[in-house]
Order: C-alpha cells, then structure tokens, then sequence
C-alpha cells in the first residue's frame, strides 16, 4: 500500500453547502491522529470533498480540480471511482457549488458503513459500532439550528451518540469557506482537534469561540455602516457566547475610543475584564505602544483610554 496516497481514516462526515449564504463545509471525525489533514478538502465558491475508509487522498485535489472545471458532483464521484482499481474499499462524497451532491461507499467498507444523501449534504460513515450512526447524522444536520458550521458539529456530536467509531475517539475538524470565488478571506472556519480524548466535544468549543469572533466582526461592519447600537449589541454577544477571549473587549474598547471617540464607553467596557486579569499591566502597555506606532490614529485617544483604566 502507497502511504502517501492511501491511509486508513475509518470516520465518520459531513459534507453541505449552505443554502442562504452559498459557505461550504466539511466535518469530520476518526480514531487517528490529524483527520483534518487528510479527509476534508474545500476549496471557496467550488466544492466541498470527503475523502475517507481506506483513504486515497488524491480524490481530493483531482476533485477539486474537476468542480472547478464545471463537473457536478455527482459526476466528480463517478468518475474518482471509476479511476479507482481499489474503489470497493473507498468511501467519498462531494459537494459543489450549485448544491449538488455526490457520494459513494464501496462494498468493500468496513461494516458499519453507508452513507446517505439530502438536500446539499451528505453524511457518511464506516467501521461504526452501529447501523444508526447514519441516519442520525441526517436527523440531527437536518434538525439543528445555526450557520452552517454549528448544524454540521450537531451531526458529528449525533454520530458520537451514537457510538461513533468502533474504536473510540482521536482528532476531529471542521472547514467552512466561502461560497464565492477568490474571496478575499476564503475560510471562515478552519479548525482541527488533532489528538483529544474527546474530540469532538474539543471541536464545538472552538466553534463557539470561532462563532463569537464572527458575530464580533458583524459588530464592526455594523458600527462602519454608523449603527453604533447595533455594533454594541453584537459585540455584547460575542463577549458573551466566548467571555474567555480577553482579545474581544480589548480591541472594542480601542475602536470605541479611537474610531467612536469614547474613551468613557471603552473604558467601562474594558475595567471589568482587566481588574482581575494578571497581565493587566501588560494590556495597558499594549495600549501605549499602539498609540506609538501610529495604530491608535485620533490623537490623544490613546492616554485618554489609559488615564480611565488606571
């Protein structure tokens, strides 16, 4: 067996395309070390690919190359197949742009296998402990409520479940990007669990953390646009869906005093956060070398924050 392009990522996986917003995603989970830099292969505005069982990696790029060249997923994964000497042992799906979905478990799978196809995603498994994994992937996906990459962790954590790998748990991930092309920030989630004890339990509470993050850069689009209460109240639930990340009231509170001009509104945004925090210091010499290098640009925005916070 060629190791370089074959290796033995027994799984379980989604792979959808948002219907609102066109995002493209993958999620997936093993009993290996790393899954993330074998299974899932994305690539913005052209598809999404889940390469898995006895894995031949070069399903991954030769299929992305033929989703962007106009070839429908459905096409893409018969034609990988029949490229394949040892297709009976493979186990892929695909998704593209438009939608359309693909997938295909060989005979040769180890047992429980199978997979199953909706509308814009498919999920699929081998070597479970039981048959159910499947359709309760498809039951949960379907169900969940969120974007794109909180609807597919609901399906990974309903495959776990239900007992998941028959060999237990190691590494898990999950890639969302942008449904057009050549966008200028392609992944919107890119997260990898390579070795956990509980991966997948590892994987949501990065994408809780990833998801604050990106209802925080709504609030900034928002305060852009002028809606300062809009940006407030955005920010005030990234804050609080991740209130660990001491990053989010940090650079709030400087574009409430530098891009705002309320040193007051940042300074009762950041006191809370820093009155406990050991590298309170630390912060606030943050602050000063900010206004330093010219980052801090309305003059005097800077030591007004600071003389607030000290």
């Amino acid at each position: 067996m060629k190791w370089y392009t074959q290796a033995l990522f027994s799984t379980y996986s989604i792979v959808a395309r948002d219907n609102e917003t066109g995002q493209l995603g993958v999620a997936v989970q093993t009993h290996q070390m790393c899954v993330g830099a074998v299974v899932p292969w994305l690539a913005p505005g052209v598809g999404a690919i889940a390469t898995q069982s006895l894995t031949n990696i070069s399903f991954g790029p030769i299929g992305l190359a033929m989703l962007k060249a106009g070839v429908p997923a459905h096409k893409v994964v018969e034609a990988l197949v029949a490229s394949d000497d040892n297709a009976q042992v493979r186990q892929v799906a695909v998704v593209d742009a438009a939608g359309r979905v693909g997938a295909w478990t060989g005979p040769g799978c180890i047992p429980e296998a199978g997979h199953h196809i909706g509308e814009g995603y498919s999920v699929q498994a081998n070597m479970m402990t039981a048959s159910t994994v499947v359709p309760a992937m498809a039951d949960a996906y379907e169900r969940a409520q969120g974007d794109l990459a909180q609807r597919m962790l609901a399906a990974l954590e309903a495959a776990q479940a239900e007992g998941g790998d028959i060999r237990g748990m190691q590494s898990a991930a999950l890639k969302v990007v942008d449904g057009t092309l050549n966008p200028t920030w392609p992944y919107i989630y890119d997260l990898r669990v390579d070795e956990h004890e509980e991966p997948v339990r590892e994987l949501a509470r990065l994408v809780r953390l990833r998801h604050a993050q990106l209802v925080e850069q709504q609030g900034y689009e928002a305060l852009e646009q002028g809606d300062r209460e809009r940006a407030l109240s955005l920010w005030a639930m990234a804050r609080a869906e991740a209130p660990e990340l001491e990053e989010l009231p940090f650079w709030q509170a400087i574009t409430l005093a530098d891009d705002a001009g309320d040193a007051q509104a940042g300074a009762d945004l950041l006191l809370p956060v820093l009155r406990n925090d050991p590298r309170r210091e630390h912060w606030l010499d943050l602050i000063a070398r900010l206004q330093q290098c010219g980052l801090i640009k309305r003059s005097g925005a800077g030591d007004e924050l600071l003389s607030l916070l000290r």
